[in-house]
């Protein structure tokens, strides 16, 4: 069985119900061999990426940056992970008041250090509050489950 690992930071009604899409969509009937773990960002240890075949990452803009919880994540296993982890698949879903722009720049940057691979562009959802940002955080669930489940990543 596959591990794919959810570490997202859901300070809020909307950041948690982007999460809870983002899982729902990893539960897909059609997937079989796939497991998910969700960790808080502040709760998950190296151990829990070393486990992980994909993960997944989510987070607010915070003043044009991550947030605090996920950069903290990054700052304890980024060393521990380092060699052991390159290339692992992985996904970012930012909800974003303003464009993004900086939260996508300061992940990218941190894992290009880990030298892991991004499967897609980061989901932005920016701008106001859209019901719409639920589905495509729910497709992005799916979509990594599934790529993971078929062996594609």
């Amino acid at each position: 069985m596959k591990q794919l690992l959810v570490v997202a930071h859901a300070p809020s009604d909307n950041t948690r119900k982007l999460r809870e899409a983002v899982l729902e969509g990893t539960r897909h009937p059609s997937i079989c061999d796939v497991s998910v773990k969700e960790v808080e960002p502040l709760h998950a240890i190296a151990n829990d990426v070393l486990e992980a075949d994909a993960i997944i990452l989510g987070t607010p803009e915070n003043l044009g940056y991550m947030s605090g919880a996920l950069k903290d994540f990054f700052d304890r296993i980024y060393y521990p992970c380092l060699e052991q982890k390159q290339g692992l698949p992985f996904a970012l879903y930012v909800r974003a008041g303003q464009d993004g722009t900086g939260t996508c720049r300061a992940v990218d940057s941190i894992t290009t250090g880990l030298r892991w691979k991004a499967v897609r562009e980061p989901l932005v959802c920016r701008g106001q509050w859209n019901p719409e940002f639920v589905d495509q955080c729910r497709d992005l669930g799916t979509t990594m489950a599934m790529s993971l489940d078929a062996g594609i990543i």
